[in-house]
């Protein structure tokens, strides 16, 4: 005599689903969690920046020199048509020929212009997107990368499941990572040595092409009453 349909329906939906582990035993097949893939040259590839578009500043710079050379144009051609020149260019130039080269607003023109300058070269030999860490390239034509808010997040939920730890802070940089914890029932040299090994372990698996280095920091909870 066979079980009625709703029986065999209601053991086939409570049946425990397969879960895969972090660390496998060995010899089990189940993969020891995720880790670093290599580059292609085995070494860290890959470990350039991305280059910003600069759309702003260019945009900023492109209408500034588009206004003031079509307002000098337009006086070049008005000149050139027997009208008279335009005030302020005539000012300037009486300004540049009266004015001594130690005098206060020459120097301080000259000040901001040099700024300005420099600031479009730093702009001009600098990547930016400072925010976003370079992987290991796994594919020579693939890049990626990983924004450094998502790093500290991942690496703050892993010194959250260290036994021991009230509450953790994470800071992640392009060269070093800060990890701040509370211990409140471990000693904290005890905490420290376990998240030391929990967040190297992360930031490996992260597959960074320049891992930053850990710092870790530990302090006990202060005990009310």
């Amino acid at each position: 005599m066979s079980e009625p349909h709703g029986s065999q329906d209601s053991e086939r939906l409570t049946r425990p689903l397969p879960v895969l582990e972090k660390d496998g035993p060995a010899g089990s097949g189940v993969p020891a969690g995720p880790g670093p893939l290599p580059g292609p040259d085995g070494g860290h590839g890959g470990g350039h920046r991305f280059w910003s578009a600069r759309r702003v500043p260019a945009a900023v710079v492109a209408v500034l020199l588009l206004a003031l050379a079509g307002l000098l144009l337009y006086d070049i051609a008005a000149v050139r048509a027997d009208r008279p020149v335009m005030r302020w260019r005539r000012e300037l130039a009486r300004q540049l020929a009266e004015r001594p080269l130690d005098d206060i607003w020459v120097l301080v023109g000259a000040g901001v212009a040099a700024a300005l300058g420099l600031w479009l070269v730093l702009l001009a030999v600098t990547p930016g997107l400072r925010g976003l860490l370079p992987m290991r390239r796994t594919h020579p034509d693939v890049r990626a990368v990983l924004d450094r808010p998502a790093a500290a997040t991942v690496l703050r939920d892993r010194a959250m499941e260290v036994p021991g730890v009230q509450s953790a802070r994470v800071s992640v940089g392009r060269r070093t990572a800060v990890a701040r914890a509370v211990s409140h029932f471990r000693e904290p040299d005890d905490v420290r040595a376990e998240l030391d090994a929990v967040l190297a372990e992360a930031i490996a698996a992260l597959g960074l092409a320049r891992p930053p280095r850990l710092s870790v920091r530990v302090r006990r909870s202060e005990r009310k009453g």
